[in-house]
């Protein structure tokens, strides 16, 4: 069963176009792991803070898996870091992570 990861990140403003850039500097890095199904990165249309960041999962063993990667740990460093320079500054100031499973819908 598809299971379904929120990661709501609390970004103050001005400095969610610096969040988007960074996320845009590593599409793509995790398409590859076993059981990933899809990515979505929200940007709030109203005044809150929370940009949230969409996985979609086969289960939540891949998911765990995916954490415990060395691709996970390579995908969360900065540009700076994997250049060999210091870490940039953290545009979040909190983040929480969701876990939801489908419970009904429909198809497209």
């Amino acid at each position: 069963m598809t299971v379904i990861k929120i990661n709501a990140i609390t970004v103050p403003a001005g400095s969610g176009d610096e969040l988007a850039h960074r996320f845009a500097a590593r599409a793509g890095a995790v398409d590859g792991n076993p059981g990933f199904e899809g990515f979505e990165l929200l940007k709030p249309t109203d005044d809150r803070e929370q940009w949230l960041v969409v996985t979609r999962w086969k289960d939540e063993e891949s998911f765990q898996s995916w954490l415990s990667s060395p691709s996970f740990a390579e995908g969360h460093r900065s540009a700076a870091e994997r250049a060999g320079d210091e870490a940039t500054k953290p545009v979040s100031s909190h983040s929480e992570l969701w876990s939801y499973e489908i419970a009904g819908g429909s198809a497209g």
